[in-house]
């Protein structure tokens, strides 16, 4: 990963690469341009060197015949050897355009040399006069070298002309790419410096527009930061946050609608207990089912009105079971019969109870007080507005997935629209419901109870009769549901 420092540093390094490009660049041109002024004052310097040896060989010359001591012969020599090495060092400065002039100049250096050995020797052998004679025609000669140098330099000066324009114009061109150096760096430089810029603060802007949709309450839209530095770093430990307060804010919604649910669960219990009370009390209930009794004892005998008594006894006390108590579908079975019996015994023959249970499913769990005041509806709403010739089925059949429970009459029947009610709590339980449970209240608490919406369903006509299907799942071993 590339950190900010390094990216600085990064720069830093190009800046001082580029800068070290430019210098070399610019120590090689000025280096080269050095060299060829050193070339040519060299020639120079060089041929001033034998004009200005010969001229001293003359002067200690001079010396040496004025006094012919041993220090003004090594002087001489001294000169003498000074002389020859400019000689030689002159000579590697020949080239085809100074050939002859320069061979000539060496010839004449050494003619020079040859007078200067011959004056000093007829010195020594007390020749006064041959070496005055010598000694006049070396300064003579050295004259002619001085001379001579000057015409070479001349020549020289001709023969490096096109030279000094070309170093006058490649010291223009310096100065000229000099400047282009210059600009283009300072153009790389500010190209860099933006780029390096860029790759820092579009990825600020990026984390600073996830936060303002953060702050806005959008957190399932995910945080992308295109870098590789310590802000993509901070962008992902960023994302990870908000995946983790969108994670809670769901828990936290989802905890609002259970305890939602479960706040309108005991709400419905409630309700449910208070009208299970209240119909445990019911006068009108209590009314015709003691008429019942009277009537059936006064036309019967005593075992039927016994039999009746005990009915009567088994749904009272199943009515005082809690609401949030689980029962099996037998139990459920049971208390109906024993309802059935007592309005069989209200309706008489107006009244036929059908009943087909799959023995298989009756051992399955459901809520407690749930089939009788469906079969109420049944009675209350289809059978007692019909004259004569009321039936009512109620079958149990054990299907693969879940447990099927029907509540059919013959009755009334109803549209669409009371049937909407009727799901919606719209229809309030009217007089003789053992129960005051209504329909909505059983549907909800199924609903609960198996965690599903699809539990009830009502099919109807009107004057042809309703059915209500229950579709339980296949449920065991639950004590209580809220």
């Amino acid at each position: 990963m590339n950190t900010i420092q390094k990216k600085i540093w990064m720069l830093a390094g190009i800046v001082i690469v580029m800068m070290f490009a430019i210098w070399l660049a610019l120590t090689f041109y000025n280096q080269k341009m050095q060299d060829q002024y050193n070339d040519i004052l060299q020639r120079y310097l060089q041929m001033n060197e034998v004009t200005a040896s010969s001229q001293q060989t003359v002067t200690n010359l001079n010396d040496y015949l004025s006094n012919p001591t041993a220090r003004s012969a090594t002087t001489l020599a001294s000169s003498q050897q000074r002389l020859q090495d400019a000689q030689a060092s002159l000579m590697e400065l020949r080239n085809a355009d100074n050939e002859f002039s320069l061979t000539n100049y060496s010839n004449m250096i050494e003619s020079f040399t040859e007078t200067v050995e011959r004056s000093a020797a007829f010195s020594e052998q007390g020749e006064n006069d041959i070496a005055a004679s010598e000694f006049t025609e070396a300064n003579r000669m050295s004259v002619y070298i001085s001379e001579m140098t000057l015409s070479i330099f001349n020549s020289e000066l001709r023969t490096y002309e096109r030279f000094y324009r070309d170093i006058i114009r490649q010291s223009q061109e310096l100065n000229t790419m000099g400047i282009l150096l210059l600009s283009l760096t300072s153009v790389l430089l500010l190209l860099f410096t933006y780029l390096f810029s860029l790759s820092i603060t579009k990825p600020v802007h990026q984390l600073t527009k996830a936060a303002n949709e953060l702050a806005k309450g959008r957190f399932d839209q995910p945080i992308r930061v295109n870098s590789n530095d310590e802000i993509s770093f901070l962008a992902k430990t960023f994302d990870h946050m908000r995946v983790n307060i969108n994670k809670l804010i769901l828990e936290i919604q989802q905890k609002a609608q259970v305890e939602s649910e479960l706040q309108e669960s005991q709400l419905l219990l409630q309700q449910s207990q208070m009208r299970h009370l209240q119909s445990q009390i019911n006068p009108h209930f209590l009314f015709n089912t003691l008429n019942t009794l009277s009537k059936k004892a006064y036309l019967d005998g005593a075992e039927d009105t016994s039999d009746l008594l005990v009915s009567v006894a088994g749904l009272l006390r199943y009515n005082l079971k809690r609401l949030d108590h689980t029962v099996t579908l037998e139990e459920e079975a049971h208390v109906l019969t024993q309802y059935m019996d007592i309005q069989k015994a209200r309706f008489s023959d107006r009244l036929t109870f059908h009943i087909d249970l799959d023995q298989s499913a009756l051992l399955y769990q459901m809520p407690s007080l749930t089939l009788q005041p469906l079969i109420e509806n049944a009675v209350i709403h289809g059978i007692e507005p019909k004259e004569e010739d009321g039936e009512i089925w109620f079958r149990i059949k054990d299907e693969e997935q879940y447990i099927r429970v029907e509540i059919e009459d013959n009755g009334q029947g109803m549209d669409g629209n009371k049937i909407e009610q009727l799901l919606k709590g719209g229809i309030v339980p009217q007089e003789g419901h053992a129960t005051g449970i209504g329909f909505a209240n059983v549907a909800k608490r199924l609903q609960l109870f198996y965690g599903n919406d699809d539990v009830v369903e009502i099919e109807s006509t009107p004057h042809v009769g309703t059915k209500i299907i229950l579709k339980l799942p296949k449920v065991m071993e639950v004590e209580s549901y809220v």
